[in-house]
């Protein structure tokens, strides 16, 4: 399995055996404590540290499991330009459901009942966004874990900004509860691996990973699983938006011509089905100028792209005119995270146009 995954240009290492973790460093490096791109081991053929020494060249690679047949097989996920979802079932307390997708308000309404995994989770995502669940996605390769879990593994977008990895309960980057991503700076388990708990078990459909979905892919840009842009001296931006006390709503030349735009688009003729449906998610967009966080501008911002690339796919607006309008709104409200609104918008709109809109008797 290491050879072959290799031969399709992704980065293994070990694992130690019967485990999922990367065998210990060696002594040198342990007792060096040096950083991994530092460490002198892989240049000289040594696995060590884990993914940073993953490989593609097969003479290493049966060094290494010449070496010790009985290691499992780790795949680098950012060099090997994959995004893998990794759906946990740990026995754990529900979250407030506030929690459970964040940046998604989960009406009280809603009956949570038997929701216990990150299958759930998942699925609830996938339903809110009418879009098929990744976890029955035959189309792409999906790995059993031993303890119950799944890896659904997709390639990241070409020319896409680097994601990075994520845990299902983390505070500040997160898709969903007890759904992790394994992307940059992260590895996972190749299938075939055995540990003490298990096999690592493919399960019936494709053998290799499809392209990431555009919608997963504009749920990523939301979740704040690209890195963060970079700031007038050099700092980044925190990924859920600017930190700090509240501060008014910015007066500034492109909160007006925001505004300005928003209100020709209420009043533009030929197209005002679509300009209605749109003023009221880009006016909700624009109001998370009010507060510098907990207004769920990513949420927001996403949903009125989305629906933008379904109106403009469906013929009744153009494209660039939509991506103006977003652009100021986001920036009206965000002017500090551009970069990050950019690629919100983008992803959705891709992701908007594969499902047009045709606004007749939608209000």
């Amino acid at each position: 399995m290491a050879l072959w995954l290799a031969s399709k240009g992704m980065p293994v290492h070990p694992l130690a055996p019967g485990t999922k973790t990367p065998p210990a460093n060696c002594a040198r490096c342990r007792e060096q404590h040096h950083a991994p791109p530092s460490c002198p081991c892989p240049a000289e053929g040594r696995w060590c540290h884990g993914f940073h020494a993953a490989t593609t060249a097969a003479d290493v690679i049966r060094d290494w499991w010449c070496q010790e047949p009985r290691f499992g097989v780790g795949v680098s996920c950012g060099p090997a330009g994959l995004v893998v979802i990794d759906v946990d079932t740990h026995p754990a307390p529900l979250p407030d459901r506030q929690r459970l997708l964040p940046g998604i308000r989960i009406d009280d309404r809603v009956d949570l009942t038997g929701l216990s995994s990150g299958y759930d989770t998942l699925a609830l995502l996938a339903a809110l966004r009418r879009q098929p669940d990744p976890a029955r996605d035959e189309g792409t390769l999906r790995v059993r874990t031993p303890s119950g879990g799944l890896h659904i593994w997709y390639r990241a977008p070409l020319g896409s900004p680097a994601i990075r990895s994520s845990s299902g309960s983390g505070t500040r980057t997160a898709l969903a509860w007890q759904v992790d991503v394994r992307a940059t700076g992260g590895y996972i388990v190749a299938p075939g691996t055995r540990t003490a708990q298990g096999a690592y078990e493919a399960l019936p459909g494709s053998r290799t990973p499809a392209p990431l979905p555009l919608w997963l892919h504009a749920e990523l840009a939301r979740t704040g699983h690209h890195p963060a842009p970079q700031g007038p001296e050099g700092a980044a931006a925190p990924a859920g938006g600017s930190t700090g006390p509240a501060r008014p709503a910015p007066a500034t030349a492109t909160a007006r011509k925001a505004t300005a735009r928003a209100k020709a688009a209420a009043t533009a003729t030929g197209n005002d089905d679509a300009h209605r449906i749109l003023a009221p998610l880009l006016a909700e967009v624009r109001d998370c100028a009010q507060a510098p966080s907990g207004t769920a501008f990513s949420e927001k911002l996403n949903r009125a792209a989305f629906t933008a690339g379904g109106l403009a796919a469906a013929g009744h607006i153009p494209l660039p005119e939509c991506a103006g309008l977003l652009t100021d709104a986001a920036n009206a409200a965000r002017p500090d995270q551009q970069r990050r609104n950019r690629l919100v918008i983008d992803s959705a709109l891709r992701a908007g146009s594969h499902r047009p809109i045709h606004p007749k008797g939608r209000s």
